[in-house]
């Protein structure tokens, strides 16, 4: 058996700590970069979450090597259920390939018809600048469903539909649903609804305009400017290993919905950490001053805010026990 290691440089002493276990258990490993291309191999182990394996599959887009994802913490994601500390004792049952491989739908995306790489989550199109208006026409297989003038549209995954879609009242979607959802964010049409289409469709954002430049934003981390038309289409399947019976979906989902309850009575700075927590990872709060551009003390009152709810927790630093490190609870 042979595995492959791709951690793109985040945590050097994880990989070497994973390479050391698969030693000794006899399985061959090497690691491999966001440069450099997997050689032929059972399975990918991809550290860093959640956000790892987004990067991993951003990088690898035509990989149809299985991945186990694996997160540097307690906290279950959609797509690394397992935590370094309990990887040994999964070592046996990878070694034995005693695992369920689940096959999670990915958007092909074009930009002004030049392909850009697959989204997990969701792909948007926003203006360049907040508070400012766009107009687009979507349409669906060549059928035109609205011309609309809004803040901007999301096109998402059923697993990206409990993220950014989910905050801008799109519907969560089961994991295993054969669709893709859109979502027109704040129109003046307000009789706009979001909408489910098959994922068979062809989804066009077409006649883009705005008195700024727009931009396609994948997977809510990359930007490229779109002058006219967006194009998604299903792409071919991410394969995410699968070592726990439990359904990681279902009691995120359940988290959620009692989070969605309190997001209406929380203040603008916790409802924005929660969600760079959620699409960044673990965070120093150095780190978080830079992503987020809001002052210290706004920074200190959000984290006692939501550590005071449970929505997130801190940690030391693995790198430096000067800094803490904070993330989003595990979702039960």
């Amino acid at each position: 058996m042979q595995i492959g290691i791709f951690d793109a440089g985040i945590n050097e002493s994880a990989v070497k700590s994973i390479k050391n276990e698969l030693d000794n258990a006899g399985i061959r490993s090497f690691t491999i970069s966001s440069r450099s291309s997997p050689k032929t191999a059972d399975c990918i182990i991809v550290l860093g979450g959640d956000r790892g394996v987004r990067n991993y599959f951003h990088g690898n887009d035509g990989s149809n090597i299985p991945v186990l994802g694996i997160g540097e913490s307690e906290s279950s994601g959609f797509l690394a259920q397992i935590d370094l500390k309990e990887f040994s004792s999964y070592l046996n049952r990878l070694k034995n390939q005693n695992y369920k491989i689940e096959e999670v739908p990915r958007i092909g995306v074009k930009i002004d018809g030049k392909n850009a790489y697959p989204v997990l989550n969701d792909v948007a199109v926003f203006t360049s600048k907040s508070a400012t208006l766009m107009e687009y026409t979507l349409r669906v297989n060549g059928e035109e469903v609205w011309h609309d003038s809004s803040d901007g549209v999301i096109i998402s995954t059923p697993i990206g539909s409990s993220a950014y879609s989910m905050s801008a009242g799109g519907p969560v979607i089961f994991q295993d649903s054969p669709v893709f959802g859109i979502i027109s964010v704040n129109s003046l049409d307000v009789t706009r609804r979001p909408l489910i289409v098959s994922n068979e469709s062809l989804i066009e954002v077409d006649d883009i305009s705005s008195r700024l430049y727009c931009e396609a934003i994948l997977d809510g981390i990359d930007r490229y400017k779109v002058n006219k038309t967006l194009e998604c289409k299903k792409f071919n399947p991410a394969k995410i290993i699968r070592m726990k019976k439990d359904s990681t979906a279902i009691s995120a989902l359940a988290k959620k919905v009692h989070l969605a309850e309190d997001l209406l009575r929380m203040p603008p700075s916790s409802k924005l950490l929660l969600k760079i927590l959620e699409y960044e990872g673990a965070m120093t709060q150095k780190e978080l001053l830079t992503k987020t551009m809001l002052p210290d003390r706004t920074i200190r009152l959000a984290l006692s805010h939501l550590l005071g709810k449970g929505y997130v927790k801190k940690k030391v630093s693995i790198r430096d026990a000067r800094q803490k490190i904070y993330e989003i609870s595990k979702l039960d």
